[in-house]
């Protein structure tokens, strides 16, 4: 299936259990495209105690003629329950890739909420070789623990 517009859910269908199936999310900008798949982990989390833990996929294309450095991460929670959280740091889970053009990085990581919805939004700082430095921003994504393995929202 072709993805849909920048920031959308694309993608196929499948069960939380398999990433590779489950919906994505995608943004492009200059020249760096972020696609994102979410998946709800019902075997980590423990809803009686407001404990819902998302796993996201992330992967990081250079489809521009020049490599770009990863440098600093920002994202943005927002938990149904009303709280929002700002993280930001250093690279992505302990790396700054840089990513020659045709190049991917790729990584996952969790977050947990409190509640069975929210989303995530941020950006990527990055650098490129002659010094010019831009953000590339991470799709806005949904997580969702009551959707059905597969469903788009």
């Amino acid at each position: 299936m072709e993805p849909g517009p920048a920031g959308s859910p694309a993608g196929g269908t499948g069960n939380n259990r398999d990433p590779v199936s489950a919906p994505f999310f995608y943004k492009m900008t200059d020249a760096i495209r972020i696609s994102v798949r979410p998946a709800y982990l019902a075997d980590r989390s423990n809803p009686d105690q407001g404990q819902f833990v998302f796993a996201y996929f992330v992967r990081i294309e250079n489809t521009g003629p020049a490599a770009a450095k990863l440098l600093w991460r920002r994202w943005v929670i927002h938990d149904s329950v009303g709280e929002d959280l700002e993280v930001q740091g250093e690279g992505v889970v302990g790396q700054q890739p840089n990513i020659e053009p045709g190049g991917v990085h790729e990584y996952q990581s969790f977050v947990v909420l409190k509640s069975p919805e929210g989303a995530m939004e941020g950006s990527y700082d990055f650098v490129r070789a002659d010094g010019s430095r831009f953000l590339a921003e991470i799709p806005r994504f949904v997580l969702d623990a009551r959707t059905p393995p597969g469903q788009l929202h």
